[in-house]
């Protein structure tokens, strides 16, 4: 998992239109939580902090340069503008290398069924323990071939090393199901209507 480097500010206003300008500046606050610390309050860069969020994924980790202080932080909570789509908030969590963190990380389904079959993704995360830098940005379940009938659990999933399941083992990621054919309602009722329309055109 790579790491991208961001050019932190710490921000000393708050509040909306503290927020407003910073965003007018094509900026980005922030907030890291944890180990202790009291928050820090930061100011991000927009367009960096956008594409190393689309890079790193779901869990993106960012090392943030703080006032020459390098703290690794990982991605937790993104607050996003639903029309202009530009980043509003981002909360981090602190973490050091080595440490070990508890994330869900997306399931990616690849390949085909077999024929006739619909593939139904019954749980899209996994929640696991993994090292603060070497967190999957996903795992990828292959169904490729897959009969009706074939179920994946969780505990099926491979993992790379030094990375723990916590999701129950049993739990159900994805169900390959027979494929139901649709019932011919609308050609039934063509079917019924036809005599009544001949019969209408007898009478005329």
């Amino acid at each position: 998992m790579s790491t991208e480097k961001i050019k932190a500010e710490v921000r000393t206003e708050f509040g909306k239109g503290a927020a407003r300008r910073i965003r007018r500046d094509n900026k980005v606050p922030a907030v890291v939580y944890g180990h202790g610390n009291e928050p820090i309050h930061l100011t991000l860069p927009g367009h960096d902090t956008m594409m190393a969020l689309k890079h790193g994924g779901a869990n993106a980790l960012l090392e943030l340069d703080i006032d020459g202080t390098a703290q690794l932080a990982l991605t937790k909570q993104v607050q996003v503008d639903p029309v202009r789509r530009v980043l509003e908030h981002v909360d981090f969590v602190a973490v050091v290398r080595g440490e070990k963190v508890t994330v869900d990380v997306p399931v990616h389904v690849v390949g085909d069924a077999a024929s006739g079959t619909l593939v139904v993704t019954e749980n899209t995360t996994l929640q696991v323990e993994a090292e603060a830098t070497h967190i999957p940005e996903q795992f990828e379940v292959s169904i490729e071939g897959a009969e009706a009938g074939t179920q994946i659990l969780a505990g099926q999933v491979e993992l790379p090393a030094g990375t723990t399941l916590l999701t129950d083992a049993d739990t159900l990621v994805v169900n390959v199901t027979e494929q139901q054919a649709a019932e011919p309602e609308a050609e039934a009722a063509e079917g019924d209507a036809a005599p009544a329309d001949a019969a209408e055109a007898a009478g005329e």
